[in-house]
């Protein structure tokens, strides 16, 4: 399957900036599944750009502007193809036991330890109201795909009902949230039962009438012994496979964020976003 992405922001100020510097984490990975392509990334002022690469190894753009500036526009184009998997290949354990002894091993919790590690945006309520609890009679791979309707049947997809600074108290008290919510509950839950899990950033190409943000998209991704990471849309109560674009992955959104930066500005400024996601077969404009 190949896709192209295209990703616009325009930033406005109400005043004039002194001074900005923006970081993009938007460009899809290089992975066994995926392959980039072509990329570029351009703004409408030519401010010069910088490739870099973050923390956890994925490829930024900075823009570091010293000029007054009202308003800029940023543009970027991505192609890439995905390899068709099956997500079921490997899942099936014949003995749930042993996994979850794995599980509890010491040198498996110190080489996982940052994706077992509780974080301010996937702390769970101290009393939740309602909580899945994990079948230790059944395998990790099946507790996770339980996991994953749970919040797909249990959670409304409501966008404009949270931030990206809302707690999981607050998702489970209103049973509503979008993408990023969803994700980190799963995160949340799933590190409660001892499993690696990452918060993964990306696009989703909504062809087929998916829920997403009409920005970038969130899922999570656990570690099964015996299969590696497999990733998991609980927004969707999806296995992410081929529609999923991955740009990168982190502890929470936190680490993640498509923007980031700091704006040297006394007034309110606004950004509007767009992304568009076309493959060969089929064409859907968010």
């Amino acid at each position: 399957m190949e896709y192209t992405i295209k990703y616009k922001a325009h930033n406005t100020y109400e005043a004039s900036t002194n001074g900005a510097l923006w970081q993009f984490l938007i460009t899809p990975e290089d992975n066994e599944n995926q392959s980039l392509e072509y990329y570029q990334f351009k703004n409408s002022l030519q401010i010069a750009v910088e490739n870099s690469i973050n923390g956890y190894g994925f490829k930024t753009f900075r823009v570091n502007s010293k000029n007054v500036i009202k308003e800029i526009e940023f543009e970027a184009e991505f192609k890439l193809w995905k390899k068709e998997v099956n997500p079921f290949e490997g899942t099936l354990s014949t003995d749930p036991e042993k996994d979850l002894q794995l599980l509890n091993e010491l040198s498996f919790r110190v080489e996982h330890e940052q994706y077992l590690r509780s974080t301010e945006l996937t702390s769970l309520p101290s009393q939740p109201e309602t909580i899945l609890e994990f079948d230790k009679s059944q395998s990790i791979f099946e507790n996770l795909q339980k996991l994953n309707q749970w919040i797909f049947e249990s959670f409304q997809f409501k966008p404009d009902v949270t931030t990206i600074d809302t707690d999981l108290n607050q998702v489970i008290k209103s049973k509503k949230g979008v993408c990023q919510d969803f994700t980190h509950l799963f995160c949340a839950m799933a590190r409660k039962n001892k499993i690696p899990t990452r918060y993964v950033s990306g696009y989703l190409h909504q062809g087929n009438g998916y829920f997403g943000d009409s920005q970038m998209h969130a899922w999570a991704e656990s570690f099964i012994p015996g299969k590696g990471w497999t990733g998991f849309d609980p927004t969707n109560n999806l296995l992410a496979v081929e529609n999923h674009i991955k740009v990168a992955h982190g502890k929470d959104y936190a680490d993640c964020p498509p923007i980031k930066g700091i704006v040297f500005t006394s007034g309110a400024n606004e950004t509007i976003y767009s992304v568009e996601v076309t493959s060969q077969q089929q064409q859907q404009q968010q």
